[in-house]
């Protein structure tokens, strides 16, 4: 049965701010709880909120420095200083933002005077009727539930909707309203998100993979799938291209394309593929890569490490586990594999990994047949070596088939099981303290405590969003849940004040205003602000060395700036110039192989030659023989002839000599003829 309640609709931007403003003691508001900021907050916060007030509502800082005999005043002119040129948009933006995790009841304190409130009807079956305001449809957020019924509380925040996207309660896991068909429930997909568009590409149901490609819009929660074609001939075979059903696999989002590297296949190849599906013609193509392969596997890590594709682990075909090491550049499509120095990780699969400051690869996590891992492996890619750091604060459980995603300096862990149960804790690593500490939990059964799952890193209006989907816990799901870090929770790791070990450098990543707001207002590890109000000289002590260190981080940082991007623009050049030479030597490779085919056909043709006259010369010899014999026959023809007259001869020699004894004797001659 419907019922009627009053339910709070938000005020948009800018009145909002301006509430905001008039709450925390600025625009000196009557409604104020208490006009004195200082009292209100810290004082580091204190100064964040007065920079953006200024910002937003006066611009960026173009007034003089004050007087060094006013160090309140030096101190707030510089924290509005360092804005630079934020719009005021994204100014008031993050001055309510700051607000809501400092005082999340803010807004319902000052409802009498600045919130709008009016009736809605709410209906109690749980089906997430829209809320129609101002003519535009939102749908009900909703809190995700257990497996025993019971819902997750969530803090005492406010839920504000802009346009069709949530921006959900800080640190807990929402189940945002989605619209569309849902894709098949599954484990051990890829996810990607490009344009606040999150892609989920195949995956296992039942044992069966799947070749499905669906997209679900961060903005308006609506799922669609992808009708997706297949090129018929590649550049390299003539054959038709196979786009073969897998799960365990990677995806990677890649200019204009998403890459599907590795995972299992029914008929696995011998090497990995890599697959690309062309965002614009939404076609799917295998592309062709260059020196020796990796053998297939599934379950390995995939992390983008500027141009390039760092390979760890994984499971062949074969279910043996692997721990080597391979990279593949995008750039020239080449692979290369490395022997790392110092001891590896052991085997293992589905474990998480991560790079820091473009130059450190973490490895968490992972498992084998017999036992899951939660140990923290680090390599450093320009010394190719191998370390295991130290783990500090709340270390995690061991798991596999969890999943992690980075936002800044902050590697954030969900999902995972130890082949018993899921972990239910997302946690998440400062990278540079490698310092754990638990974001938040869940319980019962539910798909966060899932293995396979799935976890990208979105935007709403510009704020960092966690968004989970899939997994299986005994069941498979389909689910999506999302969860927006708060600006505490990324820095309640660093809380923990302790040196980072030798093998991770404390680079601190230059990142926007939304991901790291304490790089926007940093004043120093020496020089931070105790009291806004303080004697001047311990003030201009303090900030003296707070200057002094700013000054010499930022130098640091630019001239490491400088370093990278001619390191950078060489590496590049040097790119420009292989990937010329690899077009000369294809070039080259196809003369002379046309150049082959001719030596061939012409090797062919000598052959056959060769051939006919072997047969000419057999055919001379067999008559040679038969001359031979036909010449032995002759001089024995000959040599009975001789003998013949020889005969013949002798017989008339005898017979002349016959006549003249008969004469002698009286005996008449005879003829000739009678002879």
């Amino acid at each position: 049965m419907a019922t009627m309640a009053r339910t709070n609709t938000g005020l948009a931007y800018p009145d909002r701010f301006y509430a905001a403003a008039s709450y925390a003691g600025f625009g000196g508001s009557p409604n104020s709880a208490n006009k004195d900021v200082a009292s209100k907050f810290s004082n580091e916060v204190a100064l964040i909120l007065y920079a953006l007030y200024q910002q937003a509502t006066v611009g960026p800082c173009n007034v003089p420095k004050p007087s060094p005999w006013s160090p309140v005043e030096q101190r707030k002119w510089k924290s509005w200083q360092q804005l630079g040129n934020m719009v005021s948009a994204e100014a008031m933006r993050l001055f309510v933002k700051i607000l809501e995790e400092e005082d999340p009841g803010w807004y319902s304190r000052t409802s009498n005077s600045v919130e709008s409130v009016r009736d809605v009807q709410m209906n109690h079956n749980s089906n997430g009727e829209p809320i129609i305001e101002n003519g535009n449809s939102f749908a009900e957020t909703k809190t995700i539930s257990a497996e025993n019924g019971s819902l997750m509380e969530a803090q005492d925040k406010d839920i504000v909707l802009e346009g069709l996207g949530p921006v959900v309660v800080y640190d807990q896991w929402v189940s945002p309203p989605i619209k569309g068909q849902r894709p098949k429930a599954r484990y051990e997909h890829g996810a990607a998100v490009v344009q606040d568009k999150m892609y989920i590409y195949g995956g296992n149901h039942n044992g069966r993979y799947l070749s499905d490609l669906n997209v679900l819009d961060l903005r308006s929660w609506t799922w669609s799938k992808v009708e997706a074609s297949i090129e018929s001939k590649s550049e390299e075979s003539p054959s038709p291209v196979n786009i073969a059903p897998c799960a365990g696999h990677s995806l990677i989002p890649w200019e204009n394309k998403l890459l599907s590297i590795a995972g299992h296949t029914k008929d696995p190849s011998e090497t990995i593929q890599i697959k690309a599906f062309d965002l614009q013609t939404g076609t799917w193509s295998i592309l062709k890569t260059y020196g020796k392969a990796p053998v297939s596997r599934g379950g390995q890590s995939v992390t983008l490490v500027g141009s390039t594709l760092v390979i760890f682990g994984g499971q062949d075909a074969k279910r043996t586990l692997l721990n080597d090491l391979h990279i593949l550049d995008l750039e020239t499509m080449t692979w290369d594999d490395f022997d790392a120095v110092g001891v590896p990780p052991s085997p293992r699969s589905d474990h998480a990994a991560a790079v820091h400051a473009e130059r450190y690869l973490l490895i968490f996590g992972g498992g084998s047949h017999a036992t899951c891992f939660n140990d923290l492996h680090v390599l450093d890619l320009q010394a190719m070596e191998w370390s295991r750091p130290t783990q500090q604060g709340e270390i995690p459980s061991p798991r596999a088939g969890h999943a992690g995603v980075t936002v800044g300096e902050n590697w954030f862990i969900v999902g995972g099981g130890d082949n018993k149960s899921g972990a239910s804790e997302t946690v998440v690593l400062n990278m540079s303290t490698l310092v754990w500490s638990v974001v938040t939990s869940v319980e019962g059964r539910v798909p966060l405590a899932s293995e396979g799952l799935s976890l990208v890193v979105g935007s709403i209006s510009g704020e960092d969003i966690l968004v989970s989907f899939g997994g299986y816990n005994g069941r498979y799901n389909n689910e999506v849940n999302v969860l927006k870090p708060s600006h505490k929770s990324t820095l309640q790791s660093k809380i923990m004040e302790a040196p980072a070990p030798d093998s991770v450098s404390a680079v601190r990543n230059a990142t926007n205003p939304t991901r790291d707001l304490e790089s926007d207002f940093e004043v120093g590890q020496e020089g931070k602000i105790r009291e806004i109000v303080v004697d001047n000289n311990d003030s201009e002590r303090m900030k003296s060395k707070g200057e002094e260190t700013s000054e010499l981080i930022i130098a640091t940082l630019k001239a490491e700036k400088e370093e990278l991007e001619s390191s950078l623009n060489k590496e590049k050049l040097q790119s420009l110039q292989l990937r010329e030479e690899l077009t000369q030597a294809e070039t080259r490779n196809t003369d002379l192989y046309k150049e082959l085919q001719s030596i061939r056909g012409q090797l062919a043709a000598e052959q056959s030659r060769c051939f006919k006259l072997e047969v000419d010369v057999a055919e001379l010899r067999q008559k040679l023989q038969t001359m031979e014999t036909l010449q032995k026959e002759l001089e024995l023809l000959q040599r009975q002839k001789a003998a013949s007259e020889q005969a013949s001869l002798n017989a008339k020699q005898r017979q002349g000599s016959g006549g003249v004894w008969g004469w002698l004797a009286g005996s008449p001659p005879q003829n000739a003829d009678d002879a």
